[in-house]
């Protein structure tokens, strides 16, 4: 059986020489002055999987019901994304994932019904926060991948 961190490990092998692929001034380009670049939408998948490295490492002791609300503008727009070197860029966004991965592997089979707030109205569950990674991460990386030229 296929773990989802198999699968998000799986999914950042075979994206990776696709992201290389892409140009560093095509990854720049925002669509609308509102509206990321492919290289910010990949920092947010960066900010995300570090928020749920977080999350889950207090969440397996119970110390994450409260965790704060993540304001994903404010973090793409302070952390500069866009002015960043996208190779590095990444980089950084695999070997994030790979830590993740390694962290959510590690992780005790009665902790994933703890608590974690996300900024929703009520906590959810760490098993909640895992599977809810990869569809969030997939649903970016294909907006990053998108075969046709409109990114909205």
């Amino acid at each position: 059986m296929t773990t989802i961190p198999d699968r998000i490990l799986q999914t950042v092998a075979l994206a990776r020489p696709c992201l290389l692929s892409i140009p560093p001034e095509t990854a720049r380009i925002k669509p609308a002055p509102s509206e990321w670049s492919k290289q910010e939408i990949l920092g947010h998948l960066i900010d995300s999987a570090m928020n749920n490295i977080q999350r889950l490492v207090r969440g397996s002791y119970n110390a994450a019901r409260d965790f704060p609300p993540y304001r994903q503008d404010d973090w793409v727009a302070i952390q500069g994304y866009n002015e960043r070197d996208w190779h590095e860029i990444i980089e950084m966004w695999v070997m994030t994932n790979r830590h993740l991965c390694a962290v959510m592997e590690r992780l005790p089979e009665e902790c994933l019904q703890n608590l974690c707030g996300i900024g929703r109205d009520e906590p959810v569950t760490l098993d909640f926060v895992i599977t809810d990674y990869l569809r969030h991460m997939n649903m970016h990386l294909n907006q990053v991948l998108d075969q046709g030229q409109d990114n909205g």
